[in-house]
């Protein structure tokens, strides 16, 4: 079946001779937009992440990167006989030729044979040679894979700052074989190639000599780790000490240095990635620095003017109201919102008050109504016609 072309170059939105740190940097810009945690129930954003996740698994490794420029395609495929190798099953990359044709290349209906015939051996020798052909030195260190995770706090937390414990899965090295993925770290020659790193495969009158798929291309093997089955690491709970900057927000990204997945062959550990999420509160409204509320006043304290208390994110504090004010005003309270440590100072809270009218219950009130209504018979409408008027 012929391999599905994917540009992981286009999926990151980079050009194709962009740098390391440009590669990186979309892929953050990118899993931050697209995670599950900030698009909940979003099949679409979590297709999405999946395809920014394996563009990046690609592009960030030079090696596969280097394939995937070189044929288009990058595939992680299990090879025959490398249980016992020094990697293990399902790493590296290879053509499928098995619905080619190789009849033509030796003259026809000649070579048409069923299984075991030389077309089906020039085949099989096609698949071995790209599938295993690339694969000639041991496996280098590399840098482990960062965590992405998604963390709810509540308001006061985003305000205040402070430590939570958050318990995430994670690679660590397996502590069996140190890392190395090798029982007791005992190699030994090969048994394929013999300790050459490469053997020879017959196809009719040609000979071919491949890399050894045993231990590929290294001439020794090793006793596979029984805990990690080679892998050198394993996966494990872990509960991590997270630090909540005060003023954190929804959407802001906080970074655990060195607590996202272990490297392999003592390559350094990839970092945790924490997106948040601030639970909103029932009175306080918060537009990034700004703290916004909604008071009620009465209509006199709305003539008459007034000085009020009104609650803030550090405690009480005094609004005046001056005569004649009107619902839906607003009065800011300089330096009272929320911090913001990159620029280092605060937001203002902005208070927006509502005249509320009493309740006319009673005969005295609704005559002292009227009264009032007397006194002022001036139209409160009048401008409103004027300025619709055409």
């Amino acid at each position: 079946m012929p391999h599905q072309h994917v540009d992981y170059y286009e999926i990151l939105g980079v050009s194709r001779n962009a740098t390391q740190e440009e590669i990186r940097r979309a892929y953050r810009r990118l899993a931050r937009k697209y995670h599950p945690d900030v698009n909940p129930g979003d099949k679409a954003a979590e297709e999405k992440f999946k395809q920014i996740q394996e563009a990046y698994s690609v592009l960030s490794d030079p090696n596969k990167r280097k394939i995937y420029d070189q044929y288009g395609f990058y595939s992680e495929q299990a090879q025959p006989g490398a249980g016992a190798s020094d990697y293990g099953a399902g790493r590296g990359f290879g053509f499928d030729f098995s619905g080619f044709d190789f009849s033509d290349f030796m003259g026809g209906p000649r070579t048409r044979t069923t299984e075991g015939g030389f077309a089906s051996a020039f085949a099989d020798l096609f698949n071995q040679f790209f599938s295993r052909g690339t694969r000639r030195t041991a496996r280098q260190p590399e840098k482990g894979t960062d965590l992405e995770y998604g963390l709810n706090i509540d308001f006061w937390q985003a305000i205040r700052g402070g430590q939570v414990r958050l318990t995430i899965n994670r690679q660590v090295p397996c502590s069996s074989c140190e890392g190395t993925g090798s029982a007791g770290g005992r190699r030994m020659v090969c048994p394929e190639c013999r300790g050459s790193g490469t053997v020879t495969q017959l196809a009719g009158a040609m000979r071919f000599t491949l890399t050894c798929p045993r231990c590929e291309g290294t001439g020794q093997v090793r006793d596979t780790c029984p805990v990690c089955h080679g892998e050198g690491r394993i996966l494990q709970p872990e509960t991590v000490e997270v630090r909540i900057p005060p003023g954190v927000n929804t959407g802001d990204r906080l970074r655990v240095a060195g607590k996202g997945n272990a490297g392999v062959m003592g390559g350094p550990p990839g970092d945790l990635y924490i997106t948040v999420r601030v639970n909103p509160h029932p009175f306080f409204q918060r537009e990034g620095d700004d703290i916004i509320i909604r008071v009620p006043i009465t209509v006199w304290e709305a003539s008459l003017g007034a000085k009020i208390e009104v609650p803030t994110i550090d405690g009480r504090a005094l609004v005046k109201i001056p005569p004649g004010t009107k619902s839906g005003q607003k009065f800011r309270l300089r330096e009272k919102g929320v911090m913001n440590t990159r620029k280092g100072r605060r937001g203002d809270q902005i208070v927006e008050v509502i005249v509320q009218p009493p309740p006319a219950w009673d005969e005295r009130t609704r005559e002292l109504l009227r009264e009032l209504a007397q006194l002022h018979p001036e139209d409160v409408r009048a401008e409103i016609w004027k300025q619709v008027e055409v």
